[in-house]
């Protein structure tokens, strides 16, 4: 899926994410999945496992200060995601040491593999670009980011 299909409704977006490091933005981005009803109660915790577990093998902060945490889970049954903007440095240990200003947390179905590797293709290709990258980390508003992620569409 690419990007402006993921995430379409403001209630997706976190433009300010209050977390510092990797893991409390898995937490922080947790509670609004269940907040916002995209996932239950009862499925955060071996939602929030698989994707900590994902994490632990390695950093899925992939540079220019990006960061996509995501893993399978058989807790959902359609690609869920959430995009969050901090304005401040997040420590997510990138691949290149630096931090990180943008988020975007997916969870896709158990055996969707190739459904898997085509949104991270997808998400990592539209964060590609600088411009892109610059305007959301000054974007202060969920509106506002959401309007530079429906611009990315092809």
């Amino acid at each position: 899926m690419m990007l402006h299909e993921l995430i379409t409704e403001p209630e997706q977006v976190v433009a300010d994410l209050q977390a510092t490091d990797r893991w409390a933005t898995i937490d922080e981005l947790m509670a609004v999945f269940v907040s916002t009803g995209r996932i239950t109660d009862g499925d955060a915790e071996a939602v929030a496992g698989a994707v900590r577990k994902r994490e632990e093998s390695m950093s899925t902060g992939i540079g220019n200060g990006i960061g996509i945490p995501h893993a399978p889970s058989e807790n959902v049954n359609r690609v869920q995601a959430l995009l969050a903007i901090a304005h401040h440095d997040v420590d997510f240990e990138a691949l290149d040491g630096e931090p990180v200003r943008i988020v975007v947390l997916f969870v896709v179905p158990q055996n969707q593999f190739q459904e898997h590797l085509n949104t991270l293709a997808n998400i990592a290709r539209v964060l590609g670009d600088e411009d892109t990258r610059r305007r959301l980390r000054e974007a202060t508003k969920s509106e506002a980011v959401l309007a530079i992620v429906r611009a990315s569409a092809p």
